[in-house]
C-alpha cells in the first residue's frame, strides 16, 4: 500500500474485524443474502428478536405520546449529563426498586444507549490485564466480542438443557480463578427462553460471593415470563453479592429501535463503590455517547404509566407463541425442543443431523432453509451450540405457523433415506 513511493500510515484494525468475526447481525445477514429471490412468498424471520414490525406487537400509545410530549416540550433538546438526566434515572430507580427488598436511588442508575451499551460499559470498566469473565453457553455473543475487544479473557460455563437450562454451577467453580471478574446471567434467558427459579438465582449468587466475583445481570427481557417460573430481579441478593444490572425498554415495550437502556448497580454494602466500579462506570460514559435527550425524557412517562393491559397482551400474544412453536417442532423429526420455552422470545432446539441428508451442519442446514423455504432462522454456533439452532416465536402467529410449516417441507425433502 504505496503513495508515490511512500507507505501510507494507516490500516485497518485487525483486532477489531477478529472481535466481530462472530456476531447475530453478520450472520442473519448471510442468510438473508442466501434468500432466492424468485420465491414470491413472504419471508419468514425466525432469526432475531424483534417483533415490532407486527402489528399485533406493537408498543403502547403511552410510549408514544411520551416521546412526542418530550420533543413538544422544548425540554430536552439540550445535551444531557453522561450518567443519564436525573428524572429518567429516578423513573429507572423506582421502576426496578418494585421487586427488591431495599431502595435504589438515581446514583445506581446510569443510562445508556440500550443494552448493549450497558454491556459494553461494565466489561470495560471490568477489563485489566491477565482478568477473565465467565459467560454463559449458550448465550449472546455480543459479551464475546465486547470481551475480545477489551482484551479481557473469555471462559465459558454451561447451561444444562436436561435441567431447564440452568447454570452449571460445579463447571463456574472449576473455571473461576484469581483472575476472574465477573459471571454473566441472562435471565429470561436468550437464546434458551428458561426463566431461573429464585432457589436457583439464590445459588448462583452463594457461587458468585464464595468466588470473590460480582454478577452481571442481563434482564433485558424482564418480565417476559409465561410459564411457571416468576421473574426474579438478580438485584434481590444484592445483599449476598454486588450485582450489576443491565437492561432496558426495548423488548417488554417492544421498541428496540429507540436505544434507550440502563446499567444498574444493586450493592446496599458499598463493595462497588469501595473497590472503584462505580467510578470506572461514570469515567467511561464521559468519554462515550448518550441516548438521545428527549428519549430520556420520555422514559418518566413510559416506565409510569403505561398500563398492565399492555403488558398482559404480550405476554399473552409470547405465550400463545410458544405453545404454537413447541407443538409444531414435534412434527418435524430433525429438530428437538428439550424444553418448552417459559420466558424471552427464543428457543433452542437440537438438529439431528443423522435424520437428514445432504446436510453438513447447522450453518449449512440455515443457509439451505432460506434459499429454499424463505425461512431465516439463526443456527447455534453464533450463540455457541453447533448444530443447534435457535428459534424466534415472537413474531404474529400465522407466519410462525407458516414458518415452521416450511421447516418440516424441508426437512421431508432432505430426510436420510431408510
Amino acid at each position: 500500500m504505496e503513495n508515490g513511493g511512500k507507505k501510507w500510515g494507516f490500516r485497518g484494525n485487525e483486532e477489531l474485524n477478529t472481535a466481530a468475526a462472530v456476531n447475530i447481525r453478520a450472520v442473519l445477514t448471510l442468510l438473508m443474502e442466501n434468500l432466492n429471490k424468485s420465491d414470491e412468498r413472504r419471508v419468514i424471520p425466525l432469526g432475531h428478536g424483534d417483533p415490532s414490525a407486527f402489528s399485533c406487537f406493537r408498543t403502547t400509545p403511552i410510549a408514544e405520546d411520551a416521546i412526542s410530549d418530550a420533543v413538544k416540550s422544548g425540554q430536552f433538546n439540550s445535551y444531557a449529563p453522561t450518567v443519564g438526566i436525573l428524572p429518567a434515572r429516578r423513573a429507572v430507580a423506582e421502576y426496578l426498586s418494585l421487586e427488591l427488598p431495599y431502595k435504589l436511588t438515581p446514583d445506581d442508575v446510569f443510562l445508556t444507549l440500550g443494552c448493549t451499551q450497558a454491556i459494553e460499559t461494565i466489561l470495560t470498566v471490568l477489563a485489566r490485564p491477565g482478568a477473565n469473565i465467565l459467560l454463559p453457553r449458550p448465550g449472546f455473543p455480543f459479551y464475546e466480542a465486547r470481551a475480545a475487544h477489551s482484551n479481557l479473557e473469555v471462559r465459558h460455563f454451561d447451561l444444562l438443557p436436561e435441567k431447564d437450562w440452568e447454570v452449571d454451577l460445579a463447571s463456574v467453580e472449576a473455571l473461576a480463578d484469581e483472575n476472574t471478574v465477573a459471571m454473566v446471567i441472562i435471565n429470561p434467558g436468550n437464546p434458551c427462553g428458561s426463566v431461573f427459579t429464585y432457589q436457583h438465582l439464590q445459588k448462583i449468587a452463594e457461587t458468585a460471593r464464595n468466588l470473590g466475583i460480582l454478577v452481571i445481570a442481563d434482564e433485558v427481557y424482564d418480565h417476559l415470563a409465561f410459564g411457571s417460573n416468576t421473574f426474579v430481579p438478580m438485584g434481590a441478593f444484592g445483599s449476598i453479592v454486588p450485582v450489576v444490572t443491565v437492561g432496558s425498554i426495548s423488548k417488554r415495550w417492544i421498541i428496540p429501535g429507540w436505544r434507550i437502556g440502563w446499567l444498574v448497580t444493586t450493592d446496599p454494602t458499598g463493595i462497588l463503590l469501595q473497590s472503584g466500579i462505580v467510578e470506572s462506570i461514570k469515567s467511561y460514559l464521559n468519554i462515550s455517547s448518550d441516548p438521545a435527550t428527549f428519549i430520556q425524557g420520555a422514559v418518566p412517562q413510559i416506565l409510569e404509566k403505561t398500563k398492565d393491559d399492555f403488558f398482559l397482551k404480550i405476554i399473552g400474544l409470547l405465550r400463545q407463541a410458544a405453545d404454537i412453536c413447541f407443538d409444531k417442532i414435534k412434527e418435524i423429526p430433525c429438530i428437538t425442543c428439550p424444553n418448552k420455552p417459559e420466558g424471552s422470545m427464543f428457543t433452542m432446539v437440537k438438529l439431528e443431523l443423522s435424520a437428514l441428508e445432504g446436510i453438513n451442519d447447522d450453518t449449512d442446514f440455515c443457509l439451505k432453509l432460506a434459499k429454499e423455504e424463505s425461512v431465516i432462522v439463526l443456527p447455534g454456533f453464533a450463540v455457541g451450540m453447533k448444530n443447534w439452532l435457535r428459534v424466534t416465536f415472537a413474531i404474529e402467529p400465522s407466519y410462525l405457523e407458516d414458518g415452521l410449516e416450511r421447516i418440516k417441507a424441508f426437512y421431508e425433502r432432505h430426510a436420510k433415506k431408510n
